[in-house]
């Protein structure tokens, strides 16, 4: 059994009155996709915000790689390999490719002047290994040029830069259309072939379905189904989402 990147152990979350998450357990394996799949309100924000490390838990336990961290933010996520590419990017749409990858993370010569030269050089291979085939894009792009599903290419490669292990996307495809989201499956595809996992976080069944190896759905905080691609077809992976809707209760 392969040891699993991140694993949580029936975890829950409050927030004052309101139960958000209660009694999750899940857990990502490597080489993977996870697709994430529920309703507004069902809590997926809440549970890739524990993951990446905004919100800690009230009760449960957080596992990385097998080892358990009793403290658990953002730092500490991020030093795990787990970064998150939320719905709005956080991009700076009026700077360059270059200067979006290494945003905060700048690199440094020597003397402690920025070496652009070296970032230039490695954005311009990260880009073209994930995926930027088209010669019009280069480093020196300014990023409100690119297309939606090429501005989401920009936050994944980001995060593969940094090394991470794990990304989160949050609602990557949401108003793109077909063809950008089919840029947006590239480009986690090639993360996932690179040995970086993901967790893809949908409203759209299909586009998880899709692009995903498992699928975990949630329903008013509670993990309501698991299952492997193999085992379940997307027309029953909706048929069963329904019928979750349709009972009026988690099952």
């Amino acid at each position: 059994m392969t040891e699993s990147i991140i694993e949580l152990k029936n975890v829950s979350k409050s927030f004052g009155n309101v139960l958000a998450l209660s009694g999750v357990n899940l857990h990502v394996n490597d080489h993977e996709v996870l697709g994430l799949i529920g309703d507004n309100g069902a809590g997926k924000s809440t549970l890739i915000k524990i993951i990446s490390g905004v919100h800690a838990p009230n009760s449960g336990e957080i596992y990385v790689r097998g080892k358990l961290h009793k403290k658990w933010d953002v730092n500490i996520a991020r030093k795990n390999g787990i970064e998150t590419v939320y719905q709005d990017r956080a991009l700076a749409e009026q700077q360059s490719i270059t200067r979006n990858i290494f945003m905060g993370r700048e690199k440094a010569g020597m003397l402690g002047f920025l070496d652009l030269k070296k970032e230039r050089a490695e954005a311009e291979k990260l880009m073209r290994d994930i995926g930027f085939t088209s010669r019009v894009f280069s480093p020196d792009s300014v990023v409100f040029t690119l297309s939606g599903g090429e501005r989401q290419g920009v936050a994944i490669a980001r995060a593969l830069h940094f090394k991470a292990e794990l990304i989160i996307l949050d609602e990557p495809t949401t108003a793109l259309s077909l063809t950008e989201s089919e840029k947006v499956f590239r480009f986690v595809t090639h993360a996932r072939d690179e040995g970086t996992s993901c967790i893809f976080i949908s409203h759209n069944i299909y586009h998880a379905y899709d692009i995903s190896d498992r699928f975990v759905v949630l329903d008013r905080g509670q993990v309501v189904l698991e299952s492997d691609k193999t085992r379940i077809t997307a027309d029953e992976l909706v048929k069963s989402m329904q019928n979750i809707a349709s009972s009026g209760h988690a099952e």
